[in-house]
């Protein structure tokens, strides 16, 4: 018997799929259970119509995680953080802490899972990618001394203003 899975079904198909099963199976498992449904003419047609709808959906899902992967693509995030005369660092910087400093810069809520999964354990600038399907934006993450944060911060500042003054002097 033919049927049109509505779900995935192991070693016979994903949802969507038109496959010749055993009638028993179809009839006593998959129909009962609405894992498929009998694959009619009118079945068919709407399986069609469920594609399309499908894509389109897809689409717009892929717009707007190409808009929060351009927001988030280059972001610098500073952490200070209390670290030994080694440069290692008494704990760590979790996925989940630059998952939170992500969402309070930019808005962006992202799955921690998404984020590199290694913690940061010494002082340094790393490249952190975020996986986004086919898109993976990398964050910039700073680990300074919990001491040195605001001269770090107030420093950044004034290379930021001096480059914006240069700009508008070019002007």
């Amino acid at each position: 018997m033919k049927v049109i899975l509505t779900e995935y079904v192991y070693k016979h198909g994903v949802a969507g799929d038109v496959v010749e099963v055993a009638d028993g199976f179809a009839r006593n498992w998959l129909i009962p259970r609405k894992m498929a449904v009998p694959a009619t003419k009118e079945n068919l047609a709407k399986l069609e119509a469920l594609r399309q709808q499908a894509e389109l959906h897809r689409s717009q899902i892929n717009e707007r995680v190409r808009e929060a992967a351009a927001k988030i693509d280059g972001l610098e995030i500073v952490f200070g953080m209390k670290a030994g005369s080694n440069n290692k660092l008494y704990g760590s910087i979790t996925s989940q802490m630059i998952k939170d400093a992500i969402l309070k810069q930019t808005g962006v809520d992202i799955n921690r899972r998404r984020i590199s999964e290694r913690p940061i354990r010494e002082l340094g600038r790393y490249e952190v990618p975020v996986r986004m399907g086919d898109i993976s934006p990398v964050v910039h993450v700073i680990v300074v001394r919990e001491e040195e944060l605001p001269a770090f911060l107030a420093a950044r500042e004034a290379e930021r203003a001096a480059q914006a003054a240069a700009a508008q002097a070019e002007q």
